[in-house]
């Protein structure tokens, strides 16, 4: 039997000094209360993250950043995994998004290392885009994309699952908003590259994960939110899944 979860609505706090709701320790305590027979470790994870996305929103909304690792550890709870992969995928964008002025990336690591164990360590870097290659020249994005598939194959299946949470999460995203808008171009406006890019990127993840043979029973879920989004946009869907 998996994991409960009761559910708790919140309401986000407003910093003074923005019109945007962030996410505060005292709103963060409100989401530790939606976990039942979790951790001290876990409960702790989303302290951590709450404290390092403080005033992140959701890209192109005002929902606060940690709606989503908040997600990701759901989707990961649905599928019955450890505490480490769970803590994994609460912390899997804390080293990437969260450099900023008093915290290096270096201390970053150091502290989620310190805190909550090497295992962690490793699961969160692997899955965290690197803006230098190994001779420090500078990524572009899509060089970044290209790198960060190129790392899966030297993951373990931990990572796996992290990454395959995270993209169910963000394309189940994507879908949701497109629904609620007569607008699409709002919704594909957020990100970097153009709509058929995006949706591409998706696919991109999924055939990398299939092609190493991780076969975890995620994948079903991932197969359909990529499917789904290819077929929002056109007749047929441009690649095809199990």
């Amino acid at each position: 039997m998996g994991r409960g979860w009761w559910v708790v609505k919140f309401q986000p706090i407003t910093h003074a000094n923005t019109q945007n709701p962030v996410l505060t320790l005292d709103a963060a305590r409100a989401i530790i209360a939606i976990m039942t027979g979790y951790s001290d470790r876990i409960n702790h994870a989303f302290a951590f993250a709450a404290k390092h996305h403080d005033q992140q929103v959701r890209k192109g909304t005002a929902l606060p950043y940690l709606t989503h690792p908040a997600n990701v550890a759901v989707i990961l709870t649905r599928y019955d995994q450890d505490d480490d992969t769970i803590i994994a995928g609460i912390l899997h964008d804390v080293v990437e998004n969260c450099v900023r002025e008093g915290y290096t990336r270096e201390m970053l690591e150091q502290r989620i290392g310190e805190k909550f164990g090497d295992e962690v360590l490793t699961t969160v870097l692997s899955v965290t885009e690197r803006r230098l290659d190994d001779d420090g020249v500078e990524l572009s994005w899509d060089e970044r994309k290209d790198d960060s598939l190129e790392r899966l194959a030297h993951t373990d299946d931990r990572a796996r699952w992290v990454c395959a949470a995270d993209k169910i999460h963000n394309g189940s995203t994507i879908l949701a908003d497109l629904r609620r808008t007569a607008f699409p171009e709002t919704v594909w406006g957020r990100f970097h590259n153009s709509q058929d890019e995006t949706i591409r990127w998706y696919r991109r993840v999924y055939d990398r994960l299939q092609s190493l043979g991780f076969d975890a029973p995620i994948m079903g879920e991932l197969a359909q939110v990529v499917t789904s989004l290819e077929l929002h946009t056109r007749p047929e869907p441009v690649g095809r899944t199990k």
